[in-house]
């Protein structure tokens, strides 16, 4: 199936750049109801699991052996901008349980967020694991290890008890057993390739996990539960996750790397996955919140509140307007 283009950039009135986008809605019951480009081709979702790959930290009682809380089961969903906050409480939840940042298998990299750069470059603080965007995640899966008397050094394995758990809990929310053969995400853990409609159907049920069996069901919820309410630690200033989930509660989302977007409605149980298929970022949170607009998802929000993400012009260094992001007229059009 051809993939079609999902966004236009314009300058002067002119077609300066088209991205392709792939689109997958699921009702309540993961029926798909919207299929645009080819959502039966495995895509890595990345970063946009993280919610699923938290289920084994709520299911196996480590989120509260180890002293944690909603605000921190929302940084072990996160891609978190590595921002004061977020770095202060992934290293106090580690001393809480007795772990330091040398026990994060996640790499260092300097924070997301320019101004928390900044900040550690003037200290003279060199890049920590605790920056990582990740670094909420690999907490969650060393308490997880912790609780289940796994090795804290091998968690990132593929056949290490936590990466096992994972993989259950990813075939049974997506319906595709067994998943593939997974890559390496950026952060050093197993990332399978799955399809969107899977996806979105998996969405869906984080959403409205009523159908499922009741210890799901409670981990997902309070997983839902975390994310939107700490919407701030699940990515942080100027990131739309954030800013989404502060304008429409009732909305769960995350993106993933490479132009992935996961989202579940809690009032409706539809869930919805994207993919820009050139990885553009400017193109998937155009695709996302054109999509959630048509789709009457954003109906309540606060106008205005998500104007400087999605479709917006493009001004040049003087903050003239020069073009325009969009969603591709026939594209918008397809979305019902």
């Amino acid at each position: 199936m051809d993939d079609p283009v999902a966004v236009l950039v314009t300058r002067g009135g002119h077609i300066e750049s088209r991205h392709r986008g792939r689109l997958a809605v699921t009702d309540r019951t993961g029926r798909l109801a919207l299929a645009l480009g080819d959502v039966a081709e495995p895509v890595f979702p990345r970063s946009a699991i993280k919610s699923f790959q938290a289920v084994p930290l709520v299911e196996t009682g480590a989120l509260d052996a180890s002293g944690g809380d909603a605000a921190d089961l929302a940084l072990a969903c996160a891609s978190h901008n590595g921002e004061t906050r977020h770095v202060a409480r992934v290293r106090a939840w580690l001393a809480r349980a007795g772990l330091a940042e040398t026990d994060l298998r996640c790499g260092s990299h300097p924070p997301l967020f320019p101004d928390a750069q900044r900040q550690r470059l003037l200290a003279g603080q060199p890049p920590s694991p605790l920056c990582n965007n990740c670094s909420g995640k690999h907490a969650g899966m060393l308490m997880t290890a912790r609780q289940l008397q796994a090795p804290l050094t091998t968690y990132l394995q593929r056949d290490h008890p936590v990466q096992r758990r994972v993989d259950q809990v990813l075939r049974e929310l997506t319906g595709i057993d067994p998943l593939p053969a997974p890559g390496i995400d950026g952060c050093g853990v197993p990332s399978w390739p799955i399809p969107l409609d899977a996806l979105a159907g998996a969405a869906a049920r984080l959403a409205c996990p009523d159908r499922l069996f009741p210890a799901r069901a409670a981990a997902l919820r309070r997983i839902a539960n975390a994310m939107t309410a700490h919407p701030d630690l699940v990515a942080g200033t100027g990131r739309l996750c954030t800013a989404l989930m502060q304008a429409a509660p009732w909305i769960v989302a995350k993106t993933g790397a490479e132009g992935i977007f996961l989202a579940g409605n809690r009032r409706t149980g539809q869930g919805l996955a994207l993919k820009a298929v050139d990885g553009a970022t400017r193109a998937a949170e155009a695709m996302l919140l054109g999509a959630l607009g048509r789709l009457g998802w954003l109906d309540g929000a606060e106008p205005g509140a998500l104007a400087a993400f999605g479709e917006k012009p493009i001004r040049n260094v003087a903050g003239l307007e020069v073009g325009r992001i969009m969603l591709a007229p026939a594209f918008a059009e397809a979305i019902r």
